[in-house]
């Protein structure tokens, strides 16, 4: 599977990336939605995993609605260890993921799809 990982936290991100990794999938690592979104108009993915706090002009929820909106067959998980998102929150079948997680965690959520 081809996963976008969209995370400000270095260690986080390098965390997750190398658990995907090992498990085969190929990542692409940013740590903003605006280049996520950038990276979206030129690739394809199959997966955006997308924390909600983030620097820049959109945070991850909005990353996940312009998600569903511009790319919908795309399967979105959204974490966050600050916040639980309300149901009203998520996009259409996008699922939440709470941080800190272990490489197992990480792997269910992924491999739900």
């Amino acid at each position: 599977m081809k996963i976008l990982l969209v995370e400000d936290e270095p260690l986080i991100l390098l965390d997750a990336e190398m658990g995907l990794q090992q498990a085969n999938h190929t990542v692409i690592s940013v740590c903003t939605a605006d280049r996520a979104i950038g990276i979206l108009r030129v690739q394809s993915v199959d997966l955006v995993l997308t924390d909600i706090d983030m620097p820049g002009t959109m945070d991850g929820l909005e990353l996940a609605s312009a998600v569903r909106d511009g790319w919908p067959p795309v399967k979105i998980v959204i974490m966050s260890g600050k916040r639980r998102p309300t149901e009203a929150e998520l996009p259409p079948q996008a699922r939440f993921m709470p941080k800190p997680f272990s490489q197992a965690q990480l792997l269910q959520a992924v491999g739900v799809w």
